[in-house]
């Protein structure tokens, strides 16, 4: 497109009695079928024959007037956003309404009325709040999808807010979406179009069988089959992945959801066998080794040779730490060179230690029970340490142990009673893999 300074009058000019070459008078014609496209919104065809004498052509001026559409006049204050915002760990709901930029009043009046609202005091940690505003602040409408499928809506009405909090029935649809890793697992997922949440399931389901800090490899590849959940037609969350393969070095790991006979779910192979390790491979979802297990290395602080009976994880402070096992608290202070740390115990001889904490789950104390996966803590620096990281450690029988080493107790598999159910409810999902493995394959040949 030809764009030109547009004053009072704009001119478009040609010289006259000019000897044009060829070439002058082929961009000439370009020139006019553009601003004829810009104009009018129309291109004509120009045609000139090959014997036609180019030397007499007279050429004259024109001078049109570009006025601008009034449509160009309407103010920005009229034009409405849906904006959103993730909730961080610590967040009030008067935090988020300031990252969304709304005005002084309206987080008053916003805040009066949802003072004894259950759902914003069930502000969780990664979830998504949805707010439509205008561009000068004002707050028409927030949702905020909580608890079991339960919304909340704050709602404008004549100048005023109104609250509902009720329970919904959200439309699920399956999404299928695939990709190849070229740097990051994050990278890959955003480029082919995957929310975080299905990418951090993703790394859950396969935390006891691919260490996403060390074994991600350039080549590896992923299909994944997921919910999105729907209200009223509008996207409220997505949902639980359904189904997924990662190709990992060439090694294929497959899993599939599914739901007993007593109402447990978790992630199985397509044979039946349970993914859920007793053990997860790490406490944090993404970070890098600083420190392996060994029995000789210089202590940074100590200035000596001693060793290191654990794992340290080089992270940002405050990344959430996770229980790698099912367990009770069995302490939760400071200790010593630990800084402030974290002992569970969990079934038979195992126990595991979480050190140099920055602070602890809320209302995580002795004798406390926690699951696979909760969160317990967040990185630190506390006690002997020269930076932020987790020190992590496996102990058996009260021994120290190398946890790459050590090999871990399995989930048991599908009970007889439920594997004709299983395979009946299954079957499809594991179609879709195949579907998507095959497109996969075909695009890349």
């Amino acid at each position: 497109m030809l764009y030109m300074p547009l004053r009072n009058k704009n001119r478009i000019l040609a010289q006259k009695s000019l000897a044009l070459t060829r070439k002058r008078w082929h961009w000439l014609f370009v020139m006019i079928a553009m601003i004829s496209l810009s104009l009018f919104g129309i291109v004509t065809a120009f045609g000139i024959a090959p014997s036609t004498s180019l030397k007499k052509i007279q050429v004259e001026d024109v001078v049109l007037d570009l006025s601008i559409p009034d449509v160009f006049s309407e103010t920005e204050s009229n034009l409405t956003f849906w904006r959103q915002e993730s909730i961080r760990r610590g967040d009030t709901i008067a935090a988020i309404l300031a990252r969304l930029e709304i005005n002084k009043e309206d987080t008053i009046d916003f805040l009066r009325a949802a003072r004894d609202s259950k759902a914003m005091r069930q502000l969780r940690s990664g979830k998504i709040i949805y707010a439509q505003t205008t561009a000068d602040g004002e707050l028409l409408m927030l949702r905020y999808f909580f608890g079991n499928e339960e919304l909340f809506l704050m709602e404008k009405v004549d100048s005023a807010f109104q609250m509902t909090e009720q329970q919904i029935e959200l439309d699920a649809r399956i999404r299928m979406r695939s990709g190849v890793v070229n740097s990051s697992l994050f990278a890959t997922t955003d480029r082919a179009g995957v929310p975080n949440n299905v990418a951090m399931q993703i790394t859950e389901i396969f935390s006891s069988d691919i260490d996403f800090h060390r074994d991600l490899h350039k080549g590896d590849r992923f299909t994944v089959v997921y919910e999105t959940l729907y209200d009223n037609g509008e996207h409220a969350k997505t949902g639980r992945v359904l189904a997924v393969e990662f190709v990992n070095k060439g090694k294929s790991y497959q899993a599939v959801y599914f739901q007993n006979s007593s109402g447990e779910g978790g992630y199985y192979t397509p044979e039946g066998k349970s993914l859920r390790k007793e053990f997860l491979r790490s406490p944090l979802t993404f970070s890098r080794i600083s420190s392996g297990f060994t029995k000789a290395r210089f202590h940074p602080i100590l200035k000596k040779w001693r060793a290191h009976k654990g794992i340290d994880y080089a992270a940002p402070a405050g990344t959430p730490v996770k229980a790698t096992a099912s367990g009770t608290v069995t302490f939760a202070g400071t200790q010593a060179g630990y800084g402030k740390l974290i002992i569970l115990k969990h079934r038979g001889k195992y126990d595991t230690a979480y050190g140099h904490l920055s602070a602890f789950a809320r209302g995580l104390n002795k004798g406390k029970r926690v699951n696979q996966g909760d969160i317990i803590g967040y990185v630190g620096s506390t006690g002997m340490a020269t930076g932020p990281h987790l020190h992590y450690e496996l102990r058996v029988d009260g021994e120290q142990r190398d946890p790459s080493k050590i090999v871990l107790p399995g989930a048991p598999p599908i009970v007889k009673k439920d594997l004709a159910a299983f395979h009946k409810e299954t079957k499809s999902l594991v179609a879709r893999l195949n579907i998507m493995r095959n497109i996969n394959y075909a695009s890349l040949n």
